[in-house]
């Protein structure tokens, strides 16, 4: 039995760059949406397995494939070759200041879908690492009511000011700050020693206010959720879910 056996596999389309692009999706479960969008090197099984997590919490998960080989496990290899990948791809906005990843928009259109289907105050987005920010991309858009950023890690922290980067252009981030100011909370979660995040929570809270949510933890860990899981984190994540969606 391999682990993406009990989702129902799909796709969407929708333009990216102004093309239309099709990617493929993973869907489980009942209740409010959330769409997971997964880390490099793909959808790994601790990907999956924190989807599952959402799921068993009452929620209709769906979890693009963007990049990387469904349920292949990460490691130093794969992570290599899906960094090389990914570079080369027009979608994903990597060193380039305000600006935001064309992929926003195919991310936009697969939660207003989301959003239409099910109802509700609305759905759910939570990236992480490479598409941690794509949930504040997402939600410029009001189909998103609870966005979730794990160790947003884009642009590339190589230099200070892209390490204080958010990944918006200039219109999305005032679009987010409206929407936050209007009570649309953003909750992140990083370590706190951890350098690919750089200095964006600091930026976030300048922006945002009270309204971005900080969760942090000791170390030099990095995936919150998943392979540097802490359950504290996922607690945080799933009550922020359930306030926002279906309390």
């Amino acid at each position: 039995m391999t682990l993406l056996e009990t989702w129902t596999r799909g796709e969407h389309t929708a333009p990216v760059a102004g093309r239309p692009t099709t990617f493929p999706t993973y869907r489980k479960g009942t209740g409010p949406g959330v769409v997971v969008v997964h880390e490099i090197p793909g959808l790994t099984p601790a990907v999956i397995g924190f989807g599952e997590e959402v799921v068993a919490a009452g929620f209709t998960v769906v979890m693009p494939s963007l990049f990387g080989t469904p349920e292949r496990p990460a490691g130093a290899g794969s992570v290599v070759r899906t960094i090389g990948q990914v570079c080369v791809r027009r979608e994903f906005t990597k060193l380039a200041r305000r600006q935001t990843s064309p992929i926003a928009d195919w991310l936009r259109s697969l939660a207003r879908s989301l959003h239409e289907e099910l109802g509700g105050p609305g759905v759910g987005a939570l990236g992480m690492c490479f598409t941690g920010g794509f949930a504040l991309a997402m939600m410029v858009d009001d189909a998103v009511a609870a966005p979730v950023l794990c160790q947003p890690s884009l642009p590339f922290a190589v230099t200070p000011s892209r390490a204080a980067d958010l990944n918006l252009s200039p219109a999305d981030l005032d679009r987010v700050r409206s929407r936050a100011a209007a009570g649309c909370e953003v909750l992140g979660l990083r370590y706190r020693d951890d350098k690919a995040v750089g200095t964006r929570f600091e930026t976030l809270t300048r922006e945002l206010g009270d309204n971005f949510l900080r969760v942090e933890f000791p170390g030099k860990g990095h995936s919150t959720v998943t392979e540097h899981r802490q359950q504290e984190g996922v607690d945080r994540v799933l009550a922020f879910l359930q306030e926002k969606l279906a309390g």
